[in-house]
């Protein structure tokens, strides 16, 4: 027999997302039922729903790359998890299969696509190498940024990056993954965090969050603020998390020689940008990121024990609460720089 779900579909480019009831097929290979507590919600998904990455061949489909929940059933082959486990649900592949996409169908027979992970589903069928364990101390509503956010925005910090102590790092753009970025460069004991955004209250949480100093683009140049805070030589490191073309540009020129520059944001397809090449010759790097180069169950696993042991700010990293009902509001209120990062409830 198939069961129910609503779920948050995306019909259309540029539209509200439309909450339907699906059905829920078989579980195949590879496969695990997890009922969703809650999904996180992030900007790669706002830019899926702008049309930013070009034509979607998969229309009409589900959406969500972060989140919690508990297994409710697995398919044939399942065997890091079993029914009844508490689950953080991640993007990031890790051990187990790495099963086939979903199709749901809606009640008119129309197949309704998904990934291998889709959060914004009351009952999702996602993929066995797409969920971690979770400690049963670790609170529903903080866990789905541990799927996506933490481990980019602090693995670019830990991993790409590989601060040091006492360094410098400027990050552009405080969304979720920027304020991980920042929680990552204080954990990692950088002496000056530059935070630079848009927005004066993304601005003001990233300084609860460890940012030493605060750059509004609006109404300051970033690089020249930056090379004042340094004594004109810039900072060691960089991370740009805003997806703005401009602001890419403006990471790499207040980067010192030598220095490393990682980009993370998401420009739209066909934006291109420009930079002076000259300092790569003297050992400024200029590098992208795969989710912050974090591979394993265990660091997505370590990220929630440090959660745990009140050193990682989750808590004030989520600054907004959604009913699932009100999804596009809170897809509203990400666009228009309201939010750290929030989570819708289910």
């Amino acid at each position: 027999m198939f069961m129910k779900t609503k779920a948050a579909v995306l019909r259309e480019i540029g539209r509200e997302l439309t909450i339907e009831e699906l059905e829920v097929p078989p579980l195949k290979q590879g496969q695990v039922l997890v009922k969703v507590l809650y999904g996180g919600l992030c900007g790669r998904q706002l830019n899926e729903m702008k049309g930013y990455y070009g034509y979607d061949k998969y229309l009409p489909h589900t959406l969500g790359h972060e989140g919690s929940g508990i297994v409710q059933d697995i398919g044939p082959g399942v065997t890091t998890i079993v029914p009844g486990d508490y689950v953080i649900l991640t993007w990031i592949k890790g051990k187990g299969i790495d099963a086939a996409p979903c199709q749901y169908r809606n009640a008119r027979g129309q197949v309704i696509n998904s990934g291998q992970i889709s959060t914004f589903c009351q009952y999702s069928v996602i993929s066995e190498n797409r969920m971690v364990k979770a400690p049963d101390s670790l609170p529903p509503a903080v866990a789905p940024p541990i799927g996506c956010a933490v481990p980019t925005g602090f693995g670019m910090v830990r991993n790409t990056l590989k601060v040091n102590r006492g360094s410098a790092i400027a990050v552009f753009g405080v969304g979720g993954v920027g304020l991980c970025a920042i929680l990552g460069a204080s954990l990692e004991d950088c002496a000056k965090i530059v935070a630079v955004d848009l927005y004066d209250n993304k601005l003001a949480l990233a300084r609860e969050l460890g940012a030493t100093d605060t750059v509004n683009a609006t109404n300051t140049d970033p690089v020249s603020r930056i090379k004042e805070l340094t004594e004109g030589k810039g900072v060691d490191f960089a991370v740009e998390a805003s997806g703005v073309p401009r602001a890419m540009e403006m990471a790499y020129a207040a980067v010192r020689t030598p220095g490393k520059v990682v980009l993370a944001g998401n420009v739209k397809k066909g934006e291109t940008i420009s930079i002076d090449p000259y300092d790569l010759l003297f050992d400024k790097k200029l590098v992208g990121t795969s989710m912050g180069e974090t591979y394993r169950n265990e660091e997505i696993s370590g990220y929630a024990e440090m959660y745990l042991k009140g050193k990682l700010k989750l808590d004030k990293l989520i600054t907004h609460r959604y009913k699932f009902e009100d999804i596009n509001k809170a897809f509203a209120d990400l666009e228009a720089g309201k939010v750290g990062r929030s989570v819708v409830e289910f």
